[in-house]
């Protein structure tokens, strides 16, 4: 009888006992025909099948719970299977070229991918490609020799004179300065160029009404840092100009150079000056040195005046926010007055309209009763200036019989000191000064002349608010009692010229006055 019914093809198999071999786990085997676990082939049967039967990899996913041995992973090949090296030979088709030679390495005939710019998807063509010359060297050039100084002449004589004035007055102050005779005269921003020799700076100083200050060009020269600028300035003629024993204030401006910082180069020239003339520096001295460096050029100039020219030696009495006597003699050349007609200034405060042009009417020289810089420099011929002063003073003339200058405030204070003013300038029989309102104001008799106001401006003095109500009623007035004459008024806005209710054309430029922006606006009355 058989061990196993219904398997009459599968002989018995006995147990395994102890101490025998274990066997392996019988893997399930898939033939290509028969019916069975292991199938059966055509050649015959049994367990593993016939000899000719290749064995089969184990299915792990036909039983997940058996755990079935993986045969050893055989070796892989370096060829590609798609080689023709991995191929048979009996696939090879002849292509008719010769076969590659066996120790030939394939990559020998493969075509090397073009190189590409760099940032660019396309190659670069390797024939339009071409090396680079090499540079060859320059040849060496000689250093350009240093600039020498641009020195003064021999005698000291000026190179250049530059009046100064405020910005916005320069075409005023260059008619004056050609009305004087002053050679190559020309407005620039901040004043106006003109040249001369010493003689034409003591004239300068004494006759020009609009001017700020006289400076006076000594020479330049080139200075590229600090190191050259101490070096030149050491070979600088300074005593041609300075005395050992006048202190001097050096100030220095730079724009647009590589000596950019202004302290180190007054520092640098104090320094020369002090080590090679032995000049002293005093921060209050009045003869002033200035250093203006402007594109790498340095110009040396000197301030002739001292003091501003404004100061005219007479006004010991200065009002609330005053204006400049040289700013007062350029608004009233603006306003076309030459001293043949009256002025009335109803708010006339110290008088400073009133006593310039009282001063002009009797033909005195602006700088006449002061002391200027030029004095105390090396070299000044005190004889020589003292002759040239008697020659250029007018003799005493009688002004006009129709001019007179007329001033009025309400301020009590204001008027006994616009009357010690006059007393000290010696014009106190063509000036009259009044204490009075602007509603109070009369016209004075004779010829009609120039109405000069210089009011409130509501920025330093008075509430700007409360001015509307007074430029109103000085409109009324000059305009019911005034007609025929001229009127100039200075002021700031716009807004306190319309209340007064005359028609004023387009005003004057601009001008820097107290931290404010003034202009002058004319009328015919």
């Amino acid at each position: 009888m058989p061990d196993r019914p219904g398997r009459p093809d599968q002989p018995r198999r006995d147990k395994t006992h102890a101490g025998d071999t274990p066997r392996k786990p019988r893997q399930k085997r898939r033939g290509p025909a028969g019916s069975g676990p292991t199938g059966s082939g055509a050649a015959g049967s049994g367990p593993t099948g016939s000899p000719g039967t290749p064995k089969r990899k184990a299915n792990p996913l036909a039983n997940p719970g058996r755990r079935v041995s993986k045969p050893p992973r055989p070796a892989q090949s370096t060829e590609r299977s798609d080689s023709p090296a991995a191929k048979p030979k009996a696939d090879h088709k002849p292509t008719g070229k010769p076969d590659r030679k066996p120790d030939q390495k394939p990559e020998q005939n493969r075509a090397k991918p073009a190189p590409k710019a760099r940032g660019s998807k396309y190659p670069v063509s390797q024939a339009k490609s071409k090396p680079k010359p090499a540079k060859q060297p320059k040849p060496a050039q000689p250093a350009p020799a240093e600039p020498a100084p641009v020195a003064p002449m021999a005698d000291g004589t000026p190179q250049g004179l530059f009046f100064a004035a405020p910005p916005g007055l320069e075409p005023t102050l260059e008619a004056e300065a050609r009305a004087l005779g002053f050679a190559d005269v020309m407005a620039e921003p901040g004043g106006v160029a003109a040249n001369g020799d010493w003689s034409e700076v003591w004239r300068a100083n004494l006759m020009l009404r609009g001017a700020g200050r006289v400076l006076v060009r000594l020479g330049s020269f080139r200075a590229m840092h600090v190191a050259q600028l101490d070096k030149r300035a050491r070979r600088f003629p300074w005593e041609l100009y300075l005395r050992p024993d006048v202190p001097i204030k050096v100030e220095a401006t730079c724009k647009r150079s590589k000596i950019y910082h202004a302290g180190a180069a007054v520092q640098r020239v104090e320094t020369a000056i002090t080590e090679t003339l032995g000049v002293p520096i005093d921060a209050e001295a009045t003869l002033r040195l200035m250093i203006r460096i402007e594109d790498d050029l340095c110009t040396v100039s000197l301030d002739s005046s001292g003091e501003p020219l404004h100061k005219r030696g007479y006004k010991e009495f200065v009002g609330k926010a005053a204006m400049r006597e040289s700013m007062a003699a350029l608004f009233l050349r603006d306003c076309g007055f030459d001293g043949r007609e009256p002025l009335l200034d109803p708010m006339c405060g110290s008088g400073t309209f009133p006593l310039e042009a009282a001063s002009i009417a009797a033909g005195l020289l602006p700088g006449a009763t002061r002391r200027f810089a030029f004095e105390d420099l090396a070299g000044f011929d005190a004889e020589a200036y003292a002759a040239f002063r008697r020659r250029i003073t007018p003799e005493t003339t009688e002004p006009d019989p129709g001019f007179r200058a007329y001033g009025s405030d309400r301020d009590a204070g204001a008027i006994r000191g616009a009357s010690a003013n006059a007393e000290r300038a010696g014009l106190s029989h063509l000036c009259q000064f009044t204490q009075h309102s602007v509603s109070d104001l009369q016209r004075p008799e004779g010829p009609p002349g120039l109405v000069m106001i210089n009011p409130p401006y509501g920025g330093r003095i008075g509430n700007k608010k409360m001015l509307y109500a007074l430029y109103a009623a000085l409109g009324r007035k000059l305009t019911e009692d005034f007609s025929g004459w001229r009127v100039g008024i200075v002021t700031t806005d716009v807004s306190l010229i319309r209340p007064m209710g005359i028609k004023f054309p387009p005003p004057g430029p601009p001008v820097a006055h107290g931290g404010l922006k003034v202009r002058l606006w004319q009328a015919q009355l």
